[in-house]
């Protein structure tokens, strides 16, 4: 038995030897290395998604947080969409009821995220009671479906005669995304195809409306471009495919769609604003779009450049981010260089320059997007919950189209951070707005009267199996450390189970399990975080160094049922400092460990928050796990000081004095469990003082 296992480490050894020799002459590189980075070439294959139903999770981190989700978070919206209309909307378009229409125009994208996150809870979950609510919801909807296919409830009860005729703002592009998500999500969850017969139905009436030779189409809130490309995966239908890239190519031609649709407005006539307020069309236009009468200023909705010459993050941060993975879906099915490099070049825009530490965007509540470089505030940061989703989504598409991890290294930081911390740990209140320092005024809030953060979180947690696992041709991609288990076949048809074991982010220590009924061939990689310093693998207990490209360790062998890899990173907590122009965050520091920022909270602190300071460099910093503290965390424990008032009664400027302060023991906990304990002060960014 024993000369059989060294056979198999020997054969296995040989596997990988013949990878590294099979890799392209490696690039020149920069910058400090690991013991695993020994090679730095780019994979060959194509990196596909692996269907959500394929994977498992169950994991101590994110189990409890998905628990919630199914059990408290979707009743919680429903019921919010119930007494709010959205749901009745549909009744009423198909007049099988009397009223007014409830909620914000785009009510309807609601209703469909809910049925894309019960969708996928369907999907790991049989849930009678659930599926049969689902039923009854999409037959609702497609009663209301006109005989041509279309479907928007607020158009059909207010403004028949405004159909397509105010893509600016009545959503019609937008919410019919959502709805083409939620048939896919559906579809493939219980093979039904009810929803998605709505869907395509709807699409079509869109295809015979838009597109060359046709009405030019531009979405005023993007989404229908990535949901074109997902309704074509799903269907084949390739005229779905073309309208995506249609619409690409309508955006920021001159003059823009948008300022001859605001011309033929009727000006007499009103809609009703979030608040209820009326508004009259024209003004409503002007209040986003008309920077400075008649300039018209369309970079609230990306729509100041054509796509392919764009080179800064503008505007609304979520419509960029649902324009920029519907961007990257087109590439990634045309191969379009021209689309490659400005996904590049917008990556860089903003996560170079306008991207908070938590993965977060958006720094202004004005246009809820976007401003200047550098410009992140933490008080008042706007960060809103859907461009945190959005984040994450998009960083997943530019893996996906060059394999490289620091893309999925972004979108963990996203991900932990600016995601879950809009979400409470009961499940039932949200963030809209994210702030990274609050006074005791902020606290998250059961629903809004525009409730996009509560359907975003409700479909986006069911969603996590989605990044945790990709596939290509060669084998298989291990990107997220979730326990759990993913079932694949291989492209030769054999079947193979990968189990993962970890506490992580609290613990770093990861070990993958292959299962498969007969030995197999074919690459596992394995994501080495960038963060990560010293990280070290093991194969069968045996030390191993296999080559390093792009954030994976690519570990080609032949396997046979029961191989295990360990994967150990050392999660240590760094203070991180901001660059310097980063005005709002100059001489502070922040806390990582691992993929997780920490803040500040005041229940933990005696000292007032604002007056505590830390070291910049060295300094006493320890961690450990507390069970009983917000569901169980590891927090961060150290020293600093207390600033001294004392003084500044008398005077409101005065010469500058050493570093004073009376010691101060501090505890931090991670960011995405923050304001779970009532309105408390809260900071991310801390003080710091010369060590």
């Amino acid at each position: 038995m024993l000369s059989d296992r060294r056979a198999h480490l020997k054969s296995l050894a040989a596997g990988i030897g013949a990878l590294a020799a099979s890799w392209a002459v490696p690039a020149p590189s920069s910058g400090a290395k690991g013991p695993l980075d020994n090679a730095d070439s780019a994979p060959r294959f194509k990196i596909e998604e692996i269907p959500l139903k394929q994977v498992v999770v169950d994991d101590k981190f994110w189990s409890p947080r998905l628990e919630v989700n199914r059990t408290k978070t979707l009743d919680h919206v429903y019921g919010e969409l119930e007494a709010s209309g959205c749901i009745r909307n549909f009744d009423l378009a198909a007049r099988k009821a009397t009223g007014r229409f409830g909620g914000p125009w785009w009510a309807d994208s609601d209703v469909y995220k809910w049925i894309e996150g019960a969708s996928y809870v369907l999907g790991s979950h049989p849930d009678a009671a659930l599926e049969r609510k689902v039923d009854d919801l999409i037959a609702r909807i497609a009663a209301a479906q006109q005989p041509d296919g279309y479907l928007n409830t607020h158009v059909l009860i207010e403004e028949p005669d405004l159909r397509f005729r105010n893509l600016a703002f009545f959503h019609e592009d937008f919410s019919s995304g959502h709805l083409f998500e939620a048939a896919v999500a559906h579809y493939e969850a219980t093979g039904k195809r009810g929803l998605l017969d709505v869907a395509t139905r709807l699409a079509d009436c869109f295809d015979a409306t838009f597109g060359p030779g046709k009405r030019a189409g531009l979405s005023g809130h993007e989404g229908i471009e990535l949901a074109w490309v997902r309704l074509y995966r799903a269907t084949g239908e390739k005229r779905y495919l073309r309208l995506a890239e249609f619409y690409l190519n309508q955006r920021g031609q001159k003059p823009s769609l948008f300022e001859r649709e605001y011309e033929s407005l009727p000006r007499d006539r009103t809609v009703l604003w979030r608040e209820g307020r009326p508004v009259n069309l024209r003004a409503l236009h002007e209040h986003f779009f008309l920077a400075r009468p008649p300039a018209f200023d369309t970079s609230y909705c990306q729509d100041n450049l054509p796509v392919r010459e764009q080179s800064s993050a503008v505007g609304h941060a979520v419509r960029a981010m649902f324009l920029y993975c519907g961007v990257a879906d087109v590439a990634d099915e045309t191969g379009d260089p021209a689309l490659l490099a400005a996904l590049h070049r917008l990556h860089d825009s903003v996560t170079l320059r306008r991207m908070y530490v938590t993965g977060g965007i958006g720094p202004s509540a004005k246009n809820e997007g976007f401003t200047d470089d550098y410009d992140l505030p933490n008080e008042n940061a706007y960060q809103e919950t859907c461009a945190s989703a959005g984040m994450v989504l998009w960083n997943h598409r530019m893996f996906k189209l060059t394999g490289d991890g620091s893309y999925i290294d972004l979108l963990e930081q996203s991900l932990y951070n600016a995601v879950l911390a809009g979400v409470s740990l009961e499940g039932n209140t949200f963030c809209y707005a994210t702030p990274l320092a609050c006074d005791t005024e902020f606290k998250r809030q059961p629903w809004f009267e525009v409730p996009c953060c509560p359907t975003t979180a409700s479909r986006f947690l069911p969603s996590l199996g989605r990044y945790v696992y990709s596939q290509s041709a060669d084998g298989l991609w291990v990107n997220l450390y979730v326990g759990g288990e993913l079932s694949v076949t291989l492209p030769n048809g054999a079947k193979v189970k990968v189990r993962q074991r970890t506490d992580y982010p609290w613990d770093g220590h990861v070990r993958l399990q292959v299962e498969v009924d007969q030995a197999q061939e074919f690459t596992l990689h394995v994501r080495i975080p960038g963060w990560a310093q010293a990280s070290a693998l093991r194969l069968n207990g045996a030390k191993l160094s296999p080559p390093v490209s792009k954030g994976y360790a690519h570990i080609h062998a032949r396997w046979s049922r029961g191989d295990g890899v360990e994967l150990s990173i050392p999660l240590e907590t760094v203070k991180l400092e901001a660059n310097p122009k980063v005005l709002q965050s100059r001489g502070k520091v922040a806390l990582r460990r691992g993929p997780l920022i920490y803040c500040l909270e005041q229940p933990d602190n005696k000292a007032d928050l604002d007056r505590i300071a830390l070291p910049s460099a060295g300094g006493r910093l320890a961690e450990h796990f507390e069970a009983g503290l917000l569901g169980g965390v590891v927090i961060i424990e150290g020293e600093g000081r207390v600033r001294h008032l004392d003084g500044w009664e008398t005077a409101l400027y005065r010469p500058v004095r050493p570093t004073d302060g009376a010691p101060a023991a501090i505890k931090a906990i991670p960011y995405c469990v923050w304001g779970n304990r009532g309105q408390q002060k809260m900071k991310v960014w801390i003080d710091s003082v010369a060590s």
